[in-house]
């Protein structure tokens, strides 16, 4: 089973009229690949309209010329989004060449839907209702066995894509989702173990060989941390680290996964809405030195993440209001309302099409650059959120647009930490080249990055320090 879409093809499958064209269409503009209908290829191919070659020459001939599209377009280097017939799961070798080169999304419909979509439409296998109801089951098994996630839009697509798994009581499930049968090391912090620990212990069952303890918030992003729970660590190359809890924990656990035995499983279980919204999501894992916030860190990419919304149904208010700030973040980059599941498919999107943050990825830092300085300045006693309030400030007024929304929902206020100890660790920054100091700013047609002068940026962080 295929866990992401990383170096893969997105492939939807599903029965007549289930929107599998239109839906390819929009997932392939959100994660910057062509989209291909895999009909229309044949009908190229054969220079007949698909009802007329049923017609002409059957069904037998049509899914043998349907095979050979999908395998090429599939063995396809470049990654793309493609759309299948109803029938092609059918056939044996379109299936293998799912299974080795895609990531396959069934993208449901019930069969009353379809037939209210397709009935009086020219498609062959459509024009019979109770023919077209057999069908319908018939194909149910086929369409299972071939996916490895189902979805019913852009963003359940995306999010499968990307191996998250948002689901309501996921952690009951948990140790259903952890991909793999090798052992599990449970990595949390004391509070966390505490409220949810046990229900995780229960899910995880017999894999579970450890758990282990971290210290809360960015505490657990320390070198000697790290380096304690690679010794205490017993797995083999086989298994898996599950990081539950918030971001600081998630980013700490997967450094550690990242690097022990040169580079292991791990699944993210993020338990507060910064984590859910942004942090466990994307495979940027990280601790902090002295000198600023997230400077030694590695791109490992999780099997894994569980977004389980009743999870937050415990968070303290403050800690909520910590995630707002990256959801509000992640609606201004959208330009549009975003709840946690969405706001996830977009981040998602963007990991997607640029893993290893060299291009448009880049756009999730929005007020981050003046963040991490302050946080840094604050020996990282300062809670994240409240600093990406502060920096989403000073970006929006470099961006020369109006504040008012992020004051309104986060009132960020100054922050009494030394104004030069932040200055040289927003030059630190790993955002930063030569003399220029890179910003995301919003234009009226989204994000983009600019250098601009250090006295203009000196000049916004001061602000932001009382």
């Amino acid at each position: 089973m295929a866990l992401n879409a990383l170096d893969r093809h997105v492939a939807l499958i599903g029965f007549m009229g289930a929107g599998k064209t239109t839906l390819a269409g929009e997932v392939a503009l959100r994660l910057d690949r062509c989209a291909v209908d895999a009909d229309r290829l044949i009908e190229g191919r054969v220079q007949l309209p698909l009802g007329a070659f049923f017609a002409k020459r059957g069904e037998l001939e049509f899914r043998v010329a349907e095979a050979v599209i999908v395998r090429d377009t599939l063995q396809a280097a470049t990654p793309s989004v493609v759309s299948l017939g109803g029938g092609a799961v059918k056939t044996a070798e379109v299936r293998a060449a799912l299974a080795e080169h895609a990531l396959t999304v069934l993208v449901e419909i019930d069969v009353d839907a379809a037939w209210e979509r397709v009935r009086g439409s020219d498609r062959p296998l459509a024009q019979d209702e109770g023919d077209f109801r057999r069908l319908y089951e018939e194909r149910q098994p086929l369409y299972r066995e071939a996916a490895d996630a189902v979805a019913n839009d852009a963003d359940g697509v995306i999010l499968a894509a990307a191996g998250i798994r948002h689901e309501l009581g996921a952690l009951e499930r948990l140790g259903e989702l952890v991909p793999g049968t090798g052992p599990v090391a449970l990595v949390t912090d004391s509070t966390v173990m505490g409220i949810h620990g046990a229900a995780a212990q229960t899910a995880l069952g017999d894999r579970l060989v450890s758990t282990h303890e971290l210290p809360r918030g960015e505490e657990a992003k320390q070198l000697h941390v790290v380096e304690r729970l690679w010794s205490e660590l017993t797995l083999d190359r086989a298994g898996t680290i599950v990081a539950l809890g918030g971001g600081s924990l998630t980013d700490a656990a997967g450094l550690c996964a990242a690097l022990y035995l040169r580079g292991i499983a791990w699944v993210s279980v993020p338990t507060t809405l910064v984590g859910q919204v942004d942090a466990g999501i994307g495979g940027k894992t990280a601790i902090d030195i002295p000198q600023g916030k997230n400077l030694v860190g590695a791109f490992h990419w999780p099997a894994r993440v569980v977004i389980d919304e009743a999870l937050l149904e415990t968070l303290p208010e403050r800690e909520r209001r910590q995630g707002e700030a990256e959801r509000i973040k992640t609606e201004l980059l959208a330009g549009r309302t975003l709840d946690v599941r969405a706001a996830a498919a977009y981040k998602a999107a963007l990991c997607l099409r640029d893993p290893h943050d060299r291009g448009p990825r880049q756009w999730l830092n929005l007020g981050h650059t003046f963040a991490h300085a302050l946080e840094a300045a604050a020996d990282f006693d300062l809670p994240h959120g409240e600093a990406v309030a502060l920096g989403l400030l000073a970006a929006l007024r470099l961006s020369g647009r109006d504040a008012a929304p992020v004051v309104a929902a986060l009132d960020p206020q100054p922050v009494e930490v030394d104004r030069d100890r932040a200055w040289e660790a927003l030059l630190r920054d790993k955002k930063r080249s030569g003399d220029a100091i890179n910003l995301v700013l919003l234009g009226d047609g989204g994000p983009y990055l600019e250098a601009r002068s250090p006295d203009e940026v000196r000049t916004a962080l001061d602000t932001l320090i009382s």
